[in-house]
Order: C-alpha cells, then structure tokens, then sequence
C-alpha cells in the first residue's frame, strides 16, 4: 500500500531543505508531488519540476473539471493545489508521496486521506528567526516578506492540527528527529 506524507511549514522554515535531504534515503521510495499554482516562477524554477504554472484562467477550468484533490486560494488570484493525476502518476510507480504544501492544504490533504497519510508541520524557532532567513534569502521584496511573516503567524497556530510538530531550530537535530517520524510510519 502506498503511503502519503504531508509536510507543511511557513515559509523560510528550512521545509525544502528538510524534505531535500529526506529524498535522498532512496529506501523510503518518496517521490515529490508537484503542485500547481498561479504564481510567476521565482528564481531558477522549472514548470513540471517545481510547479505547474498556470493561469488563473487554467487552474478554475481545472477546478470545475475535478482535476484537483485539494486547492486553495492561499493570497488574492494565488492559487495552489494538487492535480489528481500526480498522485496517480506516482502511485503508478510503486513510490510513496511527498506533499510539500501549505498549512490549509496539508490539513485538508490529512482529512482527505486518515491514516494513509502523516502530517507534519515544519516549525521556525520564532516569528523573528523566519523574517531573518526570509531577507536572507534575498528573493522577496520587504512587501511580500512582510505578507509571509504575517501569514507564518497564523499559520504557526495551525500547528497542533498536524500529526507531529518539528522545531527547526537545528538542521541536523530537526532532521534526525523528521527523518524518525517519517521513517517510522513508512515501515
């Protein structure tokens, strides 16, 4: 039986970083699923391997065409969601799914599947650590780094609706303790 795995986490949490290393014990079969979203790609992302950037347009054709197990509209014409057919893609493989999604879709997506799938919510040590690795990143304007430290706060208290909780306060302690939880369920 194949198995899910939800992660969500504010963003500037050390999520990607988490996940990326997590990917890399191949005895685990975890394949990212892709999300599709309407935002512009940022930096160096590729549509298909890190999104699928659609068109508002596209993703509401999608939604009234049920091609969606889960969506939100996470900020105003900013849609994200997951496409049916990357879970049947994946499952096709005999691979488990990795969900990286954000805080209303990974409790959406734990409702969805029970206890088929885990959830765990990827947390900064505080609000004022995330806003410094967000300017860190030097990748958002002061504006949109603002709108996520806002959002981070809400969704932080979103936390206790997780399976499991890791502070990233320290990459390699938060990591020995998700790579645990993760592992344990996938056996």
């Amino acid at each position: 039986m194949n198995k899910i795995v939800i992660i969500s986490a504010p963003s500037g949490s050390g999520k990607s970083t988490l996940i990326g290393k997590l990917m890399a014990i191949k005895e685990l079969r975890l394949e990212f699923s892709v999300s599709a979203t309407t935002r512009a790609p940022r930096g160096q992302e590729v549509d298909g391997k890190d999104y699928y950037f659609l068109t508002v347009s596209d993703f509401k054709q999608r939604i009234d065409a049920d091609q969606f197990v889960e969506y939100e509209q996470v900020y105003e014409g900013r849609y994200y969601g997951t496409l049916r057919s990357e879970l049947e893609r994946i499952f096709a493989k005999g691979n488990n799914i990795i969900f990286d999604v954000d805080v209303e879709g990974g409790i959406n997506l734990k409702k969805k599947f029970g206890d088929d799938a885990i959830s765990v919510f990827i947390q900064p040590p505080s609000v004022e650590e995330l806003r410094r690795r967000l300017v860190g990143r030097g990748t958002d304007s002061i504006e949109e780094i603002d709108k996520r430290v806002s959002k981070a706060a809400q969704e932080m208290q979103r936390a206790p609706m997780f399976d499991h909780v890791v502070v990233n306060d320290d990459l390699e302690k938060a990591f020995a303790e998700f790579s645990g939880i993760i592992g344990g369920f996938l056996k």
